[in-house]
């Protein structure tokens, strides 16, 4: 059961990244932001190369890494403003909503139905998702789902929770071409790389006064969670170290009430307790 340790390690060190970029969004570029969870995780990520072998890349590879990596490059800058407009404990559990996205899109991609458990899955995600607002319901029955809607950080983390289901794809080719710790590496290069054009175009002056002391536990935070993940999915089956990695929504809730004083922990911890076991039982149908 060493494993799941790691797993949990890894869902405390993703909500860590949370927190800390949530706590620095509100005084530093978004943009900046972004691209220090991924430049900064380079230097723990790295040392990966001498415990690795490394193949000769496939054309296969290359191809997943282009298209996971531009899509991921456009999901953490979302990510990102998703924590800027929003509370940390509203956009957060969202993020369930990837497996649910991957049931509804796979019978159109790959023919694959979901079962009856999944199906009870996707049930408890919708409802958990309504009880994180469930405080709007005396205006309507509808009223949590349209104060959800309403909500722009919400927004903008429902849309990663869409793009991840595609790059989920992608991920499972680039795993398959090169090592399971080998392709977190390649991923952050090739965003912390691409990002770099962007930037110049939107955080010029800033880059000049880069805040490293601030921006530098988010990269540490994101490495932690990538290789305590890694090393969880070496040890067991992927969808058992993802259904525990998503508890890091509960911890967050958690985070955002006593560390941003954040409101409605009740409804909102309930929700997001409802949503991860729905992650769970998608995962084991």
């Amino acid at each position: 059961m060493i494993w799941l340790l790691f797993a949990l390690l890894a869902a405390f060190f993703e909500s860590l990244k949370d927190v800390f970029s949530k706590k620095r969004v509100t005084h530093v570029d978004e943009y900046l932001i972004a691209w220090s969870w991924r430049v900064f995780a380079l230097p723990f990520l790295l040392p990966v190369l001498f415990f690795v072998d490394v193949p000769a890349f496939t054309y296969e590879f290359w191809k997943a890494l282009i298209i996971s990596g531009s899509i991921n490059l456009v999901v953490t800058i979302i990510y990102v403003k998703a924590l800027k407009y929003s509370e940390l404990s509203n956009t957060v559990p969202l993020l369930t909503f990837t497996p649910l996205f991957i049931l509804l899109t796979a019978p159109i991609v790959v023919g694959e139905f979901p079962s009856t458990t999944g199906l009870f899955g996707i049930m408890l995600i919708v409802s958990g998702a309504y009880v994180l607002k469930l405080k709007e319901r005396h205006h309507g029955h509808f009223e949590p789902f349209k104060a959800l809607l309403k909500d722009k950080g919400a927004r903008y983390m429902l849309v990663v929770a869409f793009l991840w289901s595609i790059t989920s794809v992608y991920d499972k080719v680039g795993v398959q071409q090169s090592a399971p710790l080998l392709w977190p590496l390649a991923l952050n290069l090739f965003i912390a790389f691409a990002m770099i054009p962007v930037l110049l175009v939107t955080s010029r002056k800033n880059i000049l006064q880069l805040p490293v002391r601030q921006l530098f536990p988010i990269g540490l935070a994101s490495a932690l969670m990538l290789l305590a993940q890694m090393t969880a999915i070496s040890m067991t089956l992927v969808a058992y170290v993802i259904s525990i990695k998503r508890t890091s929504t509960v911890i967050s809730v958690l985070f955002g009430h006593y560390l941003f004083k954040e409101q409605g922990l009740r409804e909102r911890l309930l929700g997001t307790a409802i949503m991860v076991l729905g992650v769970v039982v998608i995962a084991l149908s």
